[in-house]
């Protein structure tokens, strides 16, 4: 680990990627990331190589005594292990081995820079997966509890094993992009007469904070829903929310205004999934954050204390090229917010 222990793990200022990456090739996203982002690097997730390497797939390999199986419509719960846990994992150290040459041969290693994880959240892979039956896991509470406690474990052991293979600080990133249909209960079950029931906002709190709060390291909780359910967000254990600034509409403002208040830090989409119709600069991604300070009312040095700065979302539906002018937009738009955030002007 790094000397440097005044440079605290979560930071503003600074740009990360969501997670996941166009394509297949590991070693070149690997390098990528880490030469764009090198103050907040993510393990980045290829979702284009199949089975086991999407963000649901991807659990199979880390959970504790339990995993998945495929079928037509994706993921069940599996009586023992099969292909489909043994590909996740080797998926998984394929994209690790990948990292850690990148960091290497960045220059990262003992320079004191943390690196990010994304792993999916329990209430959306229990939205996903299926039981052996056909039903949701969500529909099952001890099934549902089984599955925290392991994913949990699971994310802890991947976690110190991500830190000590990198020399370096881990940030870990919850993804839950199904939190506002398993609180709105529209989740479709396996007929008409077999409805998954809406999960109270404490029900729903605890199964994330059995995750959350078991952790080590800094926690952010990112969701890409249309509109993100900041107020339990705020409430939870952790210390970030993620989400993308243009589903924001002004009934959110009061929750970010809390989020900021509690301490949280906020990982802002910023930046467009795909590659807009006209040329964007640093300037036309960094407005939107300048503003929401503004009409806030906060200070604008929370842009470097508090705001970190991402794509609205994973990019691996984007053109490689984008992607690329992506991480490199966010990267110049956290050095301003960084560097003079109270001199930017929009006129």
């Amino acid at each position: 680990m790094s000397d440097d222990t005044t440079m605290p793990v979560l930071r503003g200022g600074i740009a990360t990627g969501v997670g996941s990456w166009p394509g297949t090739d590991a070693r070149e996203a690997a390098s990528t990331v880490v030469g764009e982002l090198g103050q907040l690097s993510h393990l980045v997730e290829l979702p284009a190589r199949g089975i086991g390497a999407d963000m649901i797939g991807r659990v199979s390999g880390l959970l504790v005594d339990m995993r998945f199986d495929s079928t037509t419509r994706g993921y069940r719960l599996a009586a023992r292990p099969g292909a489909v846990a043994r590909r996740a994992h080797d998926l998984l150290r394929t994209d690790l081995d990948a990292l850690e040459e990148a960091w290497e041969t960045g220059g990262l290693a003992g320079a004191g820079h943390p690196v990010k994880v994304q792993v999916a959240g329990p209430l959306s892979v229990a939205a996903e997966v299926e039981l052996p039956g056909g039903h949701r896991i969500l529909t099952d509470s001890g099934a549902l509890r089984d599955l925290s406690e392991s994913l949990a474990e699971g994310i802890a052991n991947h976690v110190a094993e991500v830190g000590k293979r990198l020399g370096t600080e881990v940030v870990l990133q919850i993804d839950e992009p199904h939190l506002m249909a398993v609180l709105n209960g529209t989740l479709k079950g396996v007929s008409v007469l077999n409805t998954v029931r809406a999960m109270p906002e404490p029900e729903a709190l605890h199964v994330l904070d059995t995750v959350t709060g078991s952790q080590s390291v800094p926690v952010l909780v990112h969701t890409c829903a249309d509109k993100p359910a900041l107020g339990l967000l705020r409430k939870s254990a952790a210390a970030g929310v993620g989400f993308d600034l243009a589903a924001i509409d002004t009934s959110d403002l009061d929750h970010i205004g809390e989020l900021l208040d509690g301490g949280k830090h906020l990982v802002l989409g910023l930046v467009p999934t795909t590659a807009p119709a006209a040329p964007l600069t640093w300037r036309d991604i960094a407005e939107p954050g300048v503003r929401l300070m503004d009409r806030l009312g906060f200070p604008r040095r929370l842009l470097s204390e508090q705001i970190v700065v991402a794509p609205a979302c994973g990019l691996a539906g984007a053109p490689l090229s984008w992607a690329r002018r992506a991480l490199s937009l966010a990267a110049e738009t956290a050095r301003a917010y960084a560097e003079e955030p109270e001199s930017l002007s929009f006129e």
